[in-house]
Order: C-alpha cells, then structure tokens, then sequence
C-alpha cells in the first residue's frame, strides 16, 4: 500500500515509491503497472506519475527499457552500500569466494606525518604562552593594514585574480626583494612566495632528497623542518653543538661519510638554544658544503630581532657558488595567520621549485599579498618592526631580570643573555622531563629541551634546559608564568 505524504506531489509519488522499495513490498526487478494504471490509482495526472517515476530512475531505483515499462532496479541503491558480492579469487587451479565485509575496510597509507597533529589546546590558548615563536598580536596596526586591504579591494587589479603567478604576486616580490638587498644584503637571487616557511622546507625537500639521502642537522633543532626532510626517506644526521653553536669539525668528520646532501641551519639566532653562529665558523661550514658539492639552507626566521648590535649578515649574503638555499617568514613580523614565507636561491633552483609548487597549488593568495606590498610599500611594514623591536628587547630584560631574581634567591638557574631573537634558553638546573605535562595542567605552555632533540628517550633523562619565550608575555604574564614554573619545579 503506497501512502502520500504532504510534498510537492511528484516528489511525494517519487518519496512513497522509495519507501515502499526499501520496505521489502516491491522487490528488485520487479515490474510496475503502467503509468497510465498508477495515475489512475493515486487519482493524479499522468504526467505527475511520469514526473516521479523519471525521478526513481535518475536516483537509481527504477529502471525503464523501451516497450518494457519501468521496473524496480536490480542493484538498489541501498543494497549496494550495505551488502556487496562476494568477489571469486583464483588460488592456483582453485576458485576462492572472497566474502566481503564493508567494515573491515582500511586506508592503505604510502606515507605517515612524522609530525603529530594535536586536537588539543593550541599554545595560544594558554593563559601563560612561553611558545619562543609568539609575536605580541595585541600590538599588530590592524587599523593601518586594514587600510592596505580596503584600497585593494577598491580598486582591485582584476588580471591578478586569476590562475598564474605561482611564485606570487609580483608586487611582494619586488618589495621583499627590495626589503632583503637593502636590510640583509642579499642580491642577486630569485624569490618564491610560498605559504609559510614551512611549505618553503617542504619544497625543497621534495626536490632534493630521496629515500636514504643524509641532511645534516643541528644536535638541538627545528622538528617541523626533521618532518619535512625525514618526509622524503631521508635519515637525519645530527652534528654536535657547544656554547658557540654548530661545530665544523663534527661536521666534516660526518660529511665524510658521504652520503649527505643538505646541511640544515638556522646560524642567527640558532633554534632552540638561540646562540648567533659566528662569522669563522660560518666560512668553515660554506668551504665544506663547497668542497663535497652539498647545499645549506639557512633558516633566518626571525632576523630583525637583534638588539645588541646589528645582527651578522645571513650566509646567503655572500654566497659566490649559489649554494646557499634561504628561507624565512613573515610569521614572527606579523603573525602565524598571515601565511607568509620565501625561499631565496639562484634561478634554476626557484624555477623548479615554482613549478612544483604549482602541483600543489597554482595560485597564491592574492589579497593578503597585494595587501603586504602595499603596507611594505607605505613604510608601515617597517615602521611596526621598529616598534616591535624595541618592545621585545625590553621584554627580553625584563624576563632576564625576573630570573636573576630566582638566581639571588639561591636556585641553579643559568642562562646565556641572547643577542636577539623572541626566547631565552634557560637552564633550570635539574631534570625538566615531565615537566612540560605538569605544567599544561596549570594552564601554562613551554617547551623544554626533550621537544628539540632525537636522542633516545633515556638520554633525555638529565636535559635540563627550557626555552622560554617573551616576545608575546606582557610583564604581568611573565612574573606570574615563571612563578607557577619555579615552584612545579622545585616544591
């Protein structure tokens, strides 16, 4: 017994029929009476019952062939999902039914993240964020960006919306290569776009590692960048450090091992220990990667940032065989959203690169760049710096003199005042391991030396070292965040 509901009525027709099927009253391959029949059963017009049937046909529960009528489907839909045929596997001169269960279905997974992504709480969310890579987004000029983007969306460059420029708008690029030869003296270089630094690593790994390949790697580094080297198969080489960072001598002794293809850096304010490489093991490092024909990225992530003296410039400054690969970001000037990082090399290597960023996404975001260029080219870009500047070095003596305090008080706490840079490497004087969980508990983030190492788990059992980042911690934050980390340490 077919019912209609209140609907539209061919849909009602069309509803009812299918209900009916899923009910088990009309079966698959059953034939239905003509339309002429139905209509007058439902006491409809014809050509409502036509409208509904061609419905069924187009959702696959009927079936029509010429001067046969229509007929319920052999292959319901609904059959199709829940239960399917069993599939015959030949095993040698046998024949195997292979039942199949649609639960036990898994993805076959080629590559695994080597980084694991958390649905917990970010650090942002953290009422004390000692995060060492946290601009203070409080003191971002968004009323002065927002004008950059309400001029670009007034007067809108209309052939820039469209596919191309997967090396980015042409108006960022000049500004930032404008930015790098007069700020960090670097010249003579093509420029990538590339959404964050990371998808920049990311790149660069996919096109110059394979499976087995070496990259060197500071002892004390960068996960995310492991991630993207170790994405490719290639192995991690990990080069021992001092007081002064990277030494060259372990470095040699590994290279000649062979087998490494990439040196990774960060030499200017060195992650996580935040110690500035100097300028004679800068040329020790250059001279070997030349003698064995490897390439170095120099990873100058938060460049600005130096309130001693003018920071050293990067190695790509002065970089005569072309073979140094820079990379940096606009996350740590402006903030993570932004989605704004480069790559820095010579021609071949950012025209490749281009193009295989093209596979991934072959167009850039076009706002938020012409909204940048914009900004750098008004001046406000700089000028936010210079502010910000001065702002995180007071910060930095702040949070110095807040543990020099703790050091008066008799705690084993030392520490090396950094140049530059958004954190401090704090020894604590004892085991932090555990500490970190501890500490999330009590609504504080930071991270300790067991995050930035690849050492077995029982060697990590002495790592004494935090890093504690200022650069987003008003003074308020900072004396109360440090007080909860003393006393989970040493109650």
């Amino acid at each position: 017994m077919i019912t209609v509901k209140k609907q539209a009525k061919y849909l009602q027709i069309a509803a009812a029929f299918r209900e009916t099927i899923k009910q088990g009253f009309l079966m698959p391959d059953e034939p239905l009476p003509s339309s002429r029949t139905l209509a007058k059963q439902l006491n409809v017009n014809r050509h409502t019952v036509m409208a509904a049937l061609a419905e069924l046909v187009a959702q696959g529960w009927l079936e029509t062939k010429l001067r046969s009528g229509y007929r319920v489907a052999a292959a319901l839909p609904i059959q199709t999902s829940k239960s399917l045929s069993p599939i015959i596997i030949k095993k040698g001169n046998k024949s195997v039914i292979n039942e199949i269960n649609p639960a036990t279905f898994q993805w076959r997974f080629r590559r695994q993240a080597t980084v694991a992504v958390s649905l917990a709480k970010k650090a942002s969310d953290y009422r004390y964020n000692f995060s060492g890579g946290y601009p203070d987004m409080n003191s971002f000029p968004f009323d002065e960006f927002k004008s950059c983007f309400n001029d670009f969306c007034q007067r809108p460059k209309i052939p820039s919306l469209s596919y191309g420029d997967s090396a980015g708008e042409p108006e960022l690029i000049s500004e930032i290569s404008k930015y790098l030869r007069r700020v960090r003296s670097i010249k003579n270089k093509e420029l990538l776009v590339c959404n964050g630094s990371q998808e920049g690593l990311y790149l660069i790994s996919q096109l110059l590692l394979g499976v087995g390949d070496g990259v060197a790697v500071e002892e004390r580094g960068y996960p995310p960048a492991w991630a993207a080297f170790k994405s490719t198969g290639a192995n991690l080489v990990t080069i021992k450090q001092d007081k002064h960072g990277i030494i060259p001598e372990h470095l040699a002794v590994q290279l000649s091992h062979g087998n490494i293809k990439l040196i990774y850096l960060t030499p200017l304010h060195q992650y996580p220990t935040t110690v500035t490489l100097v300028v004679s093991r800068r040329m020790k490092i250059y001279q070997l990667a030349a003698q064995y024909g490897i390439g170095i990225i120099e990873d100058d992530y938060d460049h600005e940032f130096h309130y001693n003296s003018q920071p050293i410039a990067p190695m790509a400054a002065d970089d005569p065989l072309g073979l140094v690969i820079y990379v940096s970001t606009f996350s740590k000037l402006m903030f993570g959203g932004a989605r704004i990082g480069y790559v820095v090399a010579n021609t071949e290597l950012i025209a490749k690169l281009t193009a295989y960023k093209a596979l991934i996404n072959h167009k850039t975001n076009v706002m938020m760049q012409q909204t940048v260029a914009k900004w750098m080219q008004q001046g406000g870009f700089e000028r936010h710096l210079r502010r910000m500047t001065r702002l995180y070095h007071k910060r930095r003596d702040f949070m110095i003199n807040v543990l020099k305090g703790y050091q008066q008080q008799g705690l084993p706490i030392s520490f090396t005042c950094p140049a530059g840079g958004m954190a401090l490497w704090v020894n604590m004087g004892k085991s932090i391991v555990g500490l970190k969980e501890t500490l999330l508990s009590k609504n504080v983030y930071l991270q300790t030396e067991v995050e930035f190492s690849l050492a077995t788990d029982s060697e990590k059992e002495d790592y004494r070292f935090v890093r504690l980042g200022f650069a987003a911690m008003s003074e308020t934050e900072c004396v109360q965040g440090i007080k909860i980390i003393v006393e989970s340490l040493y109650r």
